[in-house]
Formats: C-alpha cells, sequence, structure tokens
C-alpha cells in the first residue's frame, strides 16, 4: 500500500482538479449544453489550466525558480500560485462561463482559496495545495447533488476516501505536516461551501 500512496499525489495534483469539477458539472448538471460545446469548454479549460500551467513550470525550471512539479518550497510557490490566481480571474472574466453559474461559483470559489493559500505564504505557512484542491473537488460536487438532487452518495463516499489518500499521501512522502494538510482542506472547503448560498 505504501508504495501506491505516492500515486494519488500525482493523480489528484491540483493542475488537474479544474478539469475533473468541469467534468463532474456536465456529467450531472441538468443543462442543455450540447455535447459538442461540453468537449469544446473542457478542452479550452484544459489549455488555461493544465498546458498554459505546465508551460510556465518549465520556464521557471528553467531559470530554476522552480524544482519540483510539486513545488514543495514555500520560496517557490508564490509565482506559481500568482499564475495559477491571474489563469483563472481570465476564465472568470471570459465568456466560457458565462452561462453555467455552477462552474462560474466553482472557480470564484477556487480563486478565493488560491489567493488564501498565496496570503498564507507572506505569513510563512504552507497549505497543502493537493488537500485544497481534493477537499474543493469533493465539496463541489456535494454541491452539485444538492442542487441538482441527484443521489451521489457512492461518488461522494469515494471522494471523502480520495481525501484520506491524499492526505496520507502528503504525509507518506514527508511533503507536509498534519497542521499544513488541514488547512489545505479548509482552504478548498470554506470557499466552496460560502458560495453554495449563490447557486444552490
Amino acid at each position: 500500500m505504501r508504495k501506491i500512496l505516492p500515486l494519488f499525489s500525482y493523480l489528484f495534483h491540483p493542475i488537474f482538479i479544474p478539469v475533473l469539477g468541469t467534468w463532474s458539472c456536465f456529467l450531472f448538471d441538468e443543462n442543455y449544453l450540447e455535447t459538442r460545446l461540453k468537449y469544446l469548454i473542457l478542452l479550452q479549460i484544459a489549455i488555461v489550466t493544465i498546458f498554459i500551467p505546465l508551460s510556465f513550470f518549465f520556464i521557471l525550471r528553467s531559470f530554476g525558480k522552480v524544482d519540483s512539479v510539486m513545488v514543495s518550497k514555500i520560496s517557490q510557490r508564490k509565482i506559481p500560485l500568482l499564475i495559477q490566481s491571474v489563469l483563472i480571474f481570465s476564465l472568470i472574466k471570459g465568456v466560457i462561463l458565462d452561462s453555467i453559474p455552477e462552474l462560474y461559483f466553482f472557480y470564484l470559489a477556487g480563486l478565493i482559496s488560491t489567493l488564501l493559500a498565496l496570503g498564507f505564504l507572506f505569513l510563512k505557512i504552507k497549505a497543502s495545495l493537493h488537500m485544497m484542491g481534493i477537499s474543493t473537488l469533493t465539496t463541489f460536487v456535494i454541491g452539485l447533488s444538492i442542487h441538482n438532487q441527484i443521489n451521489n452518495i457512492n461518488l461522494i463516499a469515494l471522494l471523502i476516501l480520495i481525501n484520506g489518500f491524499v492526505a496520507s499521501s502528503r504525509l507518506y512522502m514527508k511533503a507536509h505536516t498534519n497542521k499544513e494538510l488541514a488547512i489545505g482542506f479548509f482552504l478548498g472547503l470554506i470557499p466552496q461551501m460560502g458560495l453554495w448560498y449563490y447557486w444552490l
């Protein structure tokens, strides 16, 4: 089992959470978008939240600003989080999410979480971005279930279990302390729940 634990840190890396959240919305939300349009939106979001950040990562690594895709050092996290904040803001202000309130507030809460994590860095506090990401996704799926009155108890239970595996993975890899995991978890959970009022 210990050999499998690190896999969760890569499968549920924060960079994948926006696409997973968008896919969850399209899977369970009762919207009337054409399938072709859903794939187009997913592709656009993947470009903005995965491929562009990866391009910046390789640029930053070539300049010695980061040394790993996990970005474990506090000093190395500020620029990537700032870039991610700008990219998420561009999605919120763009036309992609205008007709999908659920996704709009999902990304708005994600932006708040990212900015809070960035702010904590200036206080020398490192939040677990992995826990922030997976708790964000879990809370969003719970919100979708309530919003659409769909019984997603099996998926929600699986996501809660994955939260545990991700936390165990980060501890096993000695990437975070329990406190950092807890901070990350609540940074993801609270903004999502706080914005439920506007779309549930």
